[in-house]
Parts: C-alpha cells; sequence; structure tokens
C-alpha cells in the first residue's frame, strides 16, 4: 500500500512539472508583458512614483501606441494606457507567485519521494540480508535434527533389545502373580455376587416406590386437566346459554316488530287487492324462483358448515391420537428401565443406570408439558372453529327465518286474498240468483247464462286450484328444508330445543297441503 501511494505522489509530481513546464518561470527582476511599449528602458512597478521618461537611446525608433505617437496621445489616453499596463504587469506577478510556489511545493514533493523510495531500498536490504540469515539457521537446524534422529533410531534399537528380555523375565514373573490374583479375584467375585443380589432387591423396593410415585403424580395431574376441562365445558355452557337466551330475546322482539309491521302492509295490501290481482301470478312465479335461489345458496352454506365440522372431526381426531401417545414414552422409559435393571453387573453401573433413568424420566415429563400445551392450543382452536360454527349457525337460523317469515306472510297474504275471492264469488252467486229470480226468465236463456256463469266459475275454480297447488309447493319445499336442517343440526350434535321454526300451515280449513314425499306436492282435500 505505501509503494502504490508513492508511486501515485510521483506520478501527481510529474503530471505537474510537465504542466509547469512550456515556458521558463520568470523572475522577479523580469516581468513579462508590453511593459516596455512606452519606452525601452522603463520598468515601473506598481505603487512606485512614475518617473520622467528618459531621453530616447541612439539607434531605437519611436514605440507605438494604439497606432499613434506617444508625442501626439493625450494624457487620458496616456493615464488609460498606463492602467492597462499595470493591470497586466499585476496579473504577470501573480502568475509568476503561483508558478514559484508550484516549483517549491514540486521539489518538495520530490525530496519527500526520493527519501521514501531510500527508505524502501534500504528496508528491502534488510528483508534480503534476514532471508539469507534464516535459511543458513533453517539449514543448520536440519543437519542437527538429521544428526539426533540417527542417535535416536540406535538408542530406541538397543532400548527395545533390552526391553525384549525384560519383558520376558517380567512376563513369566506376571503370570505366576496373575494365577495368585485370579484364586483372590474368584473369592471376591462370589462374595460380590452376593452383595449384588442384595443390592438388587434394595433396588427393585427403591424402583417400585417410584413407580409408584410417579403413578400418583400422573394421576394427580390427569385429575387436575380433566377438572380444569370440566371447568371450562361449564363456563362456555353457561355463556352458550346466555348468549342463545339473547339471541331468542332478540328473534321474538324482530318478529313482534316485523308481524306489526307486516300487519299493516297486509291493511294496505288488503285495500289494492283489486289493482294487483291480475300481477299476483307473475309476481308469485318471481318470488318462487327467488325462493328456490335462496334455498340453493342455503344447501351450499351447508355444505360449506358440513365441511367444516369434518375438519373440526379430523384435528379432535388428531388431538385424541395425541393424548394417546402421550402414555407411550413412558411406557417406553419403564421397559427401558427394566432392561437396565437386568443388565446391572456392579453397584456403580446401578447407580449410574438410575441416573439415566431420572434423566429420562425429567425428559418424559418435559415431553408431557409439551404435550400438554399442544393440548391446549389445539382446545382454543377448537373453541374458535365452535365459535366460528356458532357465527354460521347465527346466520344460518337468520336466514332461516327471514325466508320463513317472507314465505309466511306471502302465503298468508294469497289465502286472505283467496277467501276474499271467494266471499266475493260468493256474493255474486246470490246476486245473480236473485237478478234470475226476479227477471222471470224464459228457461232457454236462462239455460244460456247458467252455462256461461258455470264456465266462468270452472275457470275461476282452476285458477283457485292452480293457486292452491303453488302454495302447497312453497310450503313442501319449505319443510322439506326445515327437515333438512333439522338432520344436520342432529349430524352435528346440535340440540333442536330452541331451533324456532315450524312447518308451515296452510289457513284454509279442511287442506293438508306439502305432506308428500320429496319432490312431490299433495292435492288439496
Amino acid at each position: 500500500m505505501r509503494a502504490s501511494e508513492t508511486q501515485q505522489e510521483q506520478l501527481q509530481l510529474r503530471s505537474a512539472a510537465a504542466s509547469a513546464a512550456p515556458g521558463p518561470n520568470p523572475s522577479p527582476s523580469e516581468p513579462r508583458g508590453p511593459s516596455t511599449l512606452l519606452s525601452g528602458s522603463h520598468r515601473g512597478l506598481p505603487g512606485e512614483p512614475q518617473q520622467a521618461p528618459k531621453k530616447k537611446g541612439k539607434g531605437k525608433g519611436t514605440p507605438v501606441v494604439d497606432g499613434l505617437a506617444p508625442e501626439d496621445m493625450t494624457k487620458e489616453q496616456v493615464e488609460g494606457h498606463i492602467g492597462r499596463i499595470r493591470e497586466e504587469l499585476d496579473r504577470e506577478r501573480e502568475e509568476r507567485n503561483y508558478f514559484q510556489l508550484e516549483r517549491d511545493k514540486i521539489h518538495t514533493f520530490w525530496e519527500i519521494t526520493r527519501r521514501q523510495l531510500e527508505e524502501k531500498k534500504a528496508e528491502l536490504r534488510n528483508k534480503d540480508r534476514e532471508m539469507e540469515e534464516a535459511e543458513e539457521r533453517h539449514q543448520v537446524e536440519i543437519k542437527v535434527y538429521k544428526q539426533k534422529v540417527k542417535h535416536l533410531l540406535y538408542e530406541h534399537q538397543n532400548n527395545l533389545t533390552e526391553m525384549k528380555a525384560e519383558g520376558t523375565v517380567a512376563m513369566k514373573l506376571a503370570q505366576k502373580e496373575h494365577r495368585t490374583q485370579e484364586g483372590t479375584l474368584r473369592k471376591d467375585m462370589r462374595a460380590l455376587k452376593v452383595e449384588l443380589k442384595e443390592q438388587e432387591l434394595a433396588n427393585e423396593v427403591v424402583v417400585k416406590n417410584l413407580r409408584l410415585k410417579h403413578t400418583e403424580e400422573i394421576t394427580k395431574l390427569r385429575n387436575d386437566f380433566e377438572r380444569q376441562v370440566r371447568e371450562i365445558e361449564a363456563k362456555y355452557d353457561k355463556k352458550m346459554k346466555m348468549l342463545r337466551d339473547e339471541l331468542d330475546l332478540r328473534r321474538k322482539t324482530e318478529i313482534h316488530e316485523v308481524e306489526e309491521r307486516k300487519n299493516g302492509q297486509i291493511s294496505t295490501l288488503m285495500q289494492r287487492h283489486e289493482e294487483a290481482f291480475t300481477d299476483m301470478k307473475n309476481y308469485y312465479n318471481d318470488i318462487t324462483l327467488n325462493n328456490l335461489a335462496l334455498i340453493n345458496s342455503l344447501k351450499e352454506q351447508m355444505e360449506d358448515m358440513r365441511k367444516k365440522e369434518e375438519h373440526l372431526e379430523k384435528e379432535m381426531l388428531e388431538v385424541s391420537a395425541q393424548n394417546r401417545r402421550l402414555a407411550e414414552p413412558l411406557q417406553k422409559a419403564r421397559e427401558e428401565m427394566s432392561e437396565m435393571q437386568k443388565k446391572l453387573g456392579d453397584h456403580e453401573r446401578d447407580k449410574q443406570i438410575l441416573v439415566c433413568t431420572k434423566a429420562r424420566l425429567k425428559v418424559s415429563e418435559k415431553e408431557l408439558k409439551g404435550l400438554q400445551w399442544e393440548h391446549e392450543v389445539l382446545e382454543q382452536r377448537f373453541i374458535q372453529v365452535q365459535r366460528e360454527r356458532d357465527e354460521l349457525y347465527s346466520k344460518f337460523t337468520a336466514a332461516i327465518l327471514e325466508v320463513q317469515q317472507k314465505t309466511g306472510f306471502k302465503n298468508l297474504l294469497l289465502e286472505r286474498k283467496l277467501q276474499a275471492l271467494s266471499a266475493a264469488m260468493e256474493k255474486k252467486e246470490l246476486q245473480l240468483n236473485e237478478v234470475l229470480t226476479a227477471s222471470n226468465l224464459d228457461p232457454a236463456t236462462l239455460t244460456l247464462l247458467s252455462h256461461k256463469l258455470e264456465d266462468v266459475l270452472e275457470s275461476k275454480n282452476s285458477t283457485i286450484k292452480d293457486l292452491q297447488y303453488e302454495l302447497a309447493r312453497v310450503c313442501k319445499a319449505h319443510s322439506d328444508l326445515l327437515r333438512t336442517y333439522e338432520a344436520k343440526l342432529l349430524a352435528f350434535g346440535i340440540p333442536l330445543d330452541n331451533v324456532g321454526f315450524k312447518p308451515l300451515e296452510t289457513a284454509v280449513v279442511g287442506q293438508t297441503l306439502g305432506q308428500g314425499p320429496a319432490g312431490l306436492v299433495s292435492t288439496p282435500t
């Protein structure tokens, strides 16, 4: 890095010297510029008093300034020319000072670079000398190590021979000692076996006590968790009951308000039934199509709810499987403990196995805590899903209520219209009979009028039957939807106590509508 910086400084100095090289440096006593235009020997400086022009030298011509001789110039022209000459003189002096500074700077940089170059060369010579000395020391050390290796190999061979001889003698002595020690060890082994048997019996008692204690702790934890689950279930059952009561009260209030509002609308519609009778059939067909579309959308919502319930059941099965797997690590730990107890060789090993068993028991407890935490998380998820299910149930209930109200009001309107038409028809028949009786018509005319009246009545009766059939079909669709809804609630485990829906009933006495199987409509009786 230092060498590269030195090279860059040298390049900068060379470029600066090259830029300053085109002309010689002006000396302080020789300013450049047209300062000799007034007179050949005039060298005035700014600020100096002006001297009178000297006499012309011999052999020199008269200088010309701006196309005029000095004798022909006015005073103002001469003063202006002198001012320009002084400005040019100042500029030349500034340039001279600048180049002198640049020259001094370049010379200083050159001196610094030269000293740095000499220092680097000295460092390089020192490094070369150090490398040569290190190489010489390395060669000497290699020779010394080679000589040492030769001596060590020779000594190793001698020691090996001596050790072989000594080893043979020592082995024979050791064999005798080993035979003696073997007899002693056998006696000790018999004594240790007796002691080991006693320790095994004591350890079995300790392990049995540990198992009993561990079983009691697990039972206590299980009872505690079951108690917490029961408390949570009771708490949320109470909340659900309160919410259901609140929703029932709100539903009854809204139904009462809707009934009052619809009663007012019905009284208004009864006054205008003559005008709306002609459009009744088309309007009712549109309503039927809208009801069918709404029923289809409700079926799709029921399908979505069924899928969500299946998903919840799968999650509950997974939670149950995890709970069943909760006891597996403990069972494995017990099996490993029994296997290790069978393989005990001595007292120290028995202690180590007992420590390992305790450590694994702690690990199993940690796993149990982790599984319990997962169980709590899954319970929270289950509560959240139950909340979503309740929201869907409330939405579905509101939709069913709205459909039921609309359908009930429309059916009631149609039945009242039919009753009004029947009463009007009876009045017309009575009036007609009175007119015929009072007119004393001949039998042929009377027969013709009777046939025409019968035709009109038959057409009216067919219209009434068509309207009754449409009413029965709507009642049947509503009843089928209600039965499907109740079946879904039963499948999802929801009680039917507070459903709040009833099958539609006709107001016409002696009629049973919508009693046929799915897709069929029974005729009025």
